[in-house]
């Protein structure tokens, strides 16, 4: 089983929830001197992240985390300037959120921060997804163990919305309630990472309950919705692992489940089965 670190960091300089961050600029759209007002922005927005402590229990992690800023254009009121873009944030393999309606002000010399009570758009932006891509690992190593972090996600987007720039934060407020709610998809990835452990421990018999607990999972997923985009996306990104894992198992009957529950990854289950 994925150990849960429960351990508090013994060292202000690491904090380990992100590392290897790697932050991109598609910055076409923006004029020249505008390109070159956000250019430091990569690295802070890079450092800010690594350097938090986004969670005092679950200190060692080490998510790798992509992000990707589309610029579509700037505003200026006074001397501030206002930036508009689309925003990709990653982890990589299974969790994967684009946001198309991001909006913040920014000049150099500026800083971010992280305060769930003074709000700022663009380290309110950057907090909120990386909390969300936090919670999900979280679930990872114990059931619906990031149920404390979607909670800071939906107080950073309630904030958000009530604030002079509240463009996008309904939607992020909707994600947020979706993806802590999506109780099915939860379960199903406790359960799927914990019967892969359980698998190279040795334990085949007690993995075989775990699949079991994930397909339940993933039906209750289903059962809700027709197909759920999350849910789709963690399956791509584990489909190959997962048959691999039931073929060796001799589990038939759950190969065919899945091939009924993910039938974007048919053929991956079709050729385990055969």
């Amino acid at each position: 089983m994925k150990q849960i670190f429960t351990s508090f960091l013994f060292t202000c300089l690491v904090y380990g929830q992100f590392e290897n961050v790697k932050v991109v600029f598609d910055n076409r759209l923006l004029k020249v001197h505008e390109q070159q007002n956000v250019f430091p922005l990569q690295q802070d927005i890079a450092r800010f992240i690594e350097s938090t402590r986004w969670d005092e229990e679950y200190s060692d992690l080490k998510i790798p985390l992509h992000i990707q800023f589309i610029f579509e254009g700037s505003a200026q009121k006074g001397a501030q300037v206002t930036y508009l873009a689309q925003v990709l944030f990653s982890n990589g393999t299974d969790q994967r959120f684009f946001d198309k309606s991001v909006q913040f002000p920014y000049g150099q010399g500026g800083s971010l921060y992280f305060d769930l009570v003074l709000f700022d758009p663009l380290s309110g932006l950057l907090a909120f997804y990386t909390n969300l891509i936090l919670a999900g690992e979280m679930d990872t190593y114990e059931p619906m163990g990031g149920t404390r972090i979607y909670e800071v996600s939906k107080e950073i987007a309630l904030r958000g919305a009530a604030s002079l720039y509240s463009r996008g934060w309904s939607e992020r407020v909707n994600l947020a309630n979706d993806m802590s709610t999506n109780f099915g998809l939860r379960k199903a990835k406790f359960s799927y990472f914990y019967a892969m452990d359980l698998l190279k421990n040795g334990e085949p018999d007690a993995a075989v309950r775990e699949f079991g607990n994930m397909i339940k999972g993933l039906d209750e997923v289903y059962d809700r919705f027709s197909k759920e985009h999350y849910t789709s996306k963690f399956l791509q990104a584990h489909s190959r692992d997962l048959a691999n894992a039931l073929q060796l198992l001799g589990q038939k009957n759950m190969l065919k489940d899945m091939m009924e529950l993910d039938p974007d990854n048919l053929e991956i289950y079709e050729a385990a089965l055969d």
